[in-house]
């Protein structure tokens, strides 16, 4: 299963682009988790220079217009392992398969992560927003 941090990264990028005054156990009460997760994704998207934020003061601010962010800054900022994909470490050389399939997967792997950050990069955080609020 592919983790869920993209997800909950875009939840709290709408979030604070209706509302930047949320803190985040608000932020985490929408979610329905932990409000450390939110703290840790919060920091990769300043990190990203995607959020900014002042100690001591609740909330958090986009540095661009909903529109100028797409979702493949979000993932950019929140993605820990660079591709989607992994392969499993040592198939067995003497299998036919197994000797071919890193190969084999990682030509096809690669072609599907382009595809996917392809299509992230044509929506924007607006364009969820929008969704949203149909």
């Amino acid at each position: 299963m592919i983790n869920t941090r993209l997800s909950v990264a875009i939840h709290i990028m709408s979030l604070v682009a209706m509302d930047p005054k949320q803190s985040s156990d608000q932020i985490a009460q929408s979610v329905t988790t932990n409000p450390v997760v939110i703290r840790r994704l919060s920091g990769d998207l300043k990190k990203a220079g995607l959020l900014t934020s002042q100690a001591g003061v609740p909330g958090f601010n986009l540095t661009r217009d909903p529109q100028d962010i797409t979702l493949l800054d979000i993932y950019k900022a929140v993605n820990m392992e660079k591709e989607l994909f992994s392969i499993h470490d040592k198939p067995n050389p003497k299998c036919p398969v197994g000797k071919r399939i890193q190969g084999t997967l990682d030509e096809t792997f690669r072609s599907v992560q382009v595809a996917m950050e392809n299509e992230l990069n044509e929506q924007t955080l607006k364009d969820i927003m929008n969704h949203l609020f149909q």
